[in-house]
């Protein structure tokens, strides 16, 4: 206990007395001090300190957030390893009319246009079967179940690389990862939880904290990816440590789904008629939508989320073979910093909604990150070096703005028992889109493979343009609702 010096006009004995006194008083009541005034410490206190550090533990993995970074810590771990044994053995395929390079690039395309469109089509049924057991009370169900057909499909593919199984056993993993929902039931389902326990106010920017948190955990994953990939137990052969941390990790991930999720009920202000509230932070009312669900403004949303993950998808589907061939030719590590330049967008674009979002509305916010995208998948046309490669990423800074944004004012147009289902009808709509954009942009990137390989991302800019008529079209309308309330309170 610090205490100053006496002044020399005090008498020090009665200085000295009341110190011993007061220090007495101390140890006497909480055994912390002696007459020395040194501290000493308290059994009691040790034994109550670290009661309360178990429970904060505790009550932070019983909320989502430690499932996203898991998950997505080991999937990013996965997609690693999947591009890099992909690679590997296409290398080998030989064919008299093609080069050596095309034959691969050709091989890479076939098999990931074949995985894609297993993991996209077959999740729809088990997707929307789980949404309706989530709207009917069993909130855990769309998050539980998803994550076992992770597990088990990176397993299979651990299991490939240490047992030498053919690359065709993967269509077998991604066949038990549709049927357990995959991604089409595990990221509404983590959306649903993340917007029930939000109101309608900030929901736009909680779903977006769930996107950063994301976003984080696949940038660690990525940076670390291509190093581990590298590493090899024995006689095993590279790939098998990142796949089995990668394992571990989903295991851990579905553990605590299970057994320690917590979930939240809806906040008591944010009742069903909530769901309605167009709120922008721009604007300082709150626009209550007509009773039941806006159906032009859904419909609307629904068409631009299915153009812009066309080009978004579409793009993504092929720059991950793009930058295996030459120029570029890259190793694991490359493609671990590659990845994690895309990460990095996560981050950008929660700064963007965090400072947009205090002046501008949600139908603007999309348009900007619709230009991003547009924009930096248009200079990825014609990157020849590694270094355009990240100033074509740097344009896209926002790009990842419009998706949980149009979620968010989405989830603005239905009650509150209907939320999950329209996420979930949402999300089945964005599969609808890979479907059309996998086999498309597969075959065009083939056929163009040799004169102008970059030809579906000048494909993928024009569709990302297309998809800003939508939007402009439901922020009319938003400002004439305003308009009409306005002079309705007026």
């Amino acid at each position: 206990m610090g205490v100053q010096s006496p002044s020399p006009h005090h008498n020090r004995r009665q200085f000295t007395s009341a110190t011993h006194a007061c220090d007495f008083h101390k140890r006497a009541s909480t055994g912390t001090y002696n007459c020395l005034g040194a501290s000493l410490k308290n059994p009691k206190t040790e034994s109550m300190v670290t009661p309360s550090l178990c429970q904060a533990a505790f009550a932070v993995f019983r909320q989502i957030e430690p499932i996203i970074v898991l998950e997505q810590l080991g999937s990013t771990l996965f997609d690693t390893a999947l591009q890099m044994v992909v690679r590997d053995r296409c290398a080998n395929i030989t064919d008299s009319v093609h080069s050596r390079e095309e034959n691969q690039q050709r091989g890479i395309t076939d098999f990931y246009m074949t995985y894609n469109l297993i993991i996209r089509i077959l999740p729809i049924i088990p997707a929307l079967v789980l949404a309706r057991l989530s709207d009917r009370g069993w909130r855990k169900a769309p998050i539980v179940v998803p994550l076992s057909g992770y597990l088990l499909s990176r397993l299979a593919l651990l299991l490939v690389v240490i047992f030498g199984l053919p690359l065709e056993v993967m269509f077998a993993a991604a066949v038990v990862f549709g049927l357990s929902g995959g991604f089409s039931a595990y990221w509404p389902g983590v959306m649903t939880l993340a917007s029930l326990g939000s109101s309608a106010a900030n929901r736009s920017q909680v779903m977006m904290k769930v996107e950063l948190l994301y976003g984080l955990a696949g940038l660690v994953g990525s940076l670390v990816s291509g190093h581990l990939f590298l590493l090899y137990s024995s006689s095993l052969g590279n790939g098998t440590i990142l796949l089995s941390v990668s394992t571990l990790l989903h295991l851990l991930c579905l553990i605590f789904s299970i057994a320690l999720l917590q979930v939240k009920q809806a906040n008591s202000e944010d009742s069903e008629d909530s769901y309605h509230l167009l709120s922008h932070a721009s604007r300082n009312t709150c626009l209550i939508a007509a009773p039941g669900i806006n159906m032009v403004n859904v419909v609307l949303l629904f068409v631009a989320a299915f153009l812009y993950d066309f080009a978004v998808g579409g793009a993504i589907e092929i720059l991950g073979s793009f930058v295996l061939k030459s120029p570029l030719s890259w190793t694991a590590t490359e493609v671990g910093y590659g990845n994690a330049a895309g990460c990095m967008i996560f981050l950008t674009s929660f700064i963007g909604v965090i400072v947009f979002r205090k002046c501008i509305s949600d139908e603007t916010m999309i348009l900007i990150g619709m230009m991003s995208f547009a924009s930096g998948i248009y200079l990825m046309s014609f990157v020849t070096q590694t270094y355009l490669f990240y100033i074509a990423r740097l344009l896209n800074l926002f790009a990842l703005i419009p998706m949980p944004t149009i979620r968010s004012l989405v989830s603005q147009q239905v009650p509150a028992s209907s939320c999950g289902t329209a996420l979930t009808l949402l999300q089945m709509t964005l599969k609808l889109a890979g479907v059309a954009y996998i086999p498309t942009f597969t075959k065009i990137y083939q056929n163009s493979l040799n004169w102008l390989p970059g030809l579906v991302f000048l494909l993928s800019s024009i569709v990302t343009v297309l998809a800003m008529i939508p939007i402009s079209i439901v922020g009319c309308r938003s400002a004439q609702t305003q308009q009409y309330v306005r002079i309705q309170g007026d």
